[in-house]
């Protein structure tokens, strides 16, 4: 089958990750997490007292990135790869909401960025990839030939959130959570390098009203139309 790539943008908490996921496994294609990689920055910073406390230390960070490992490493129990730093698996603590409060702020830093979007176009070099994120279809893979902008309201996502946290045993109110997915779009949207944006022939596809299902029938179903397209050649 005729390879392409797949670059999937969003808001936080709108399901990138999770229909990134289910189109790699379903086109056996290799699935990468760009949120997992600025995440991991952010635990080594917070963990290292750069940011989170009473004064953050940016200089400080980005003096110490060449010290920074990132790794994925698949889980055959779990179906999908895990993130690595520096030959720990931090998969469950990148997830937790102190991470979530940061990870914006330390996203935003050039040295971070120009960083980590080297490391993913390495990755996508051979296509047969689906990466998610915030400026994969502007910035990182400009010429894929799928680009997905989702999106849904600030609520929806705040909930989606708040229940995935509790699953995963963590005490969070609601509340604290939408003020930190509203706080995050805020410093995703305008921030000076690779702001989140939708790209001029990315797909809006909002799912606040749509379960996995459907989106997942619905974006696999138009992927193989492009896939197909590419085949004869069409544009």
């Amino acid at each position: 089958m005729e390879k392409i790539t797949i670059a999937i943008d969003g808001y936080s908490s709108t399901g990138k990750s999770t229909i990134a996921k289910q189109l790699a496994k379903a086109l056996g294609y290799i699935y990468v997490d760009t949120g997992a990689m600025y995440r991991a920055v952010t635990l080594f910073a917070i963990r290292n007292g750069l940011v989170g406390g009473k004064h953050e230390n940016i200089h400080a960070l980005v003096q110490l990135l060449p010290k920074i490992r990132l790794k994925f490493i698949y889980n055959d129990d779990l179906g999908f790869s895990e993130m690595y730093l520096n030959n720990e698996n931090v998969e469950n603590e990148i997830r937790g909401l102190e991470v979530s409060k940061h990870v914006s702020r330390v996203a935003e830093i050039e040295e971070v960025r120009h960083m980590l979007v080297d490391m993913q176009k390495k990755m996508g070099k051979e296509k047969g990839i689906v990466m998610d994120g915030r400026d994969i279809g502007t910035v990182v893979f400009p010429d894929a030939e799928l680009k997905i902008f989702m999106d849904a309201s600030p609520e929806k996502r705040a909930y989606r959130r708040y229940r995935e946290l509790l699953e995963k045993g963590q005490k969070v109110s609601y509340d604290d959570v939408l003020k930190n997915v509203q706080h995050r779009d805020q410093i995703d949207s305008s921030r000076e390098f690779s702001p989140l944006k939708k790209a001029d022939d990315a797909i809006a596809f909002d799912n606040s009203d749509m379960g996995l299902k459907e989106q997942f029938e619905r974006i696999y179903n138009y992927t193989l139309r492009i896939i197909e397209n590419k085949k004869k050649g069409v544009v």
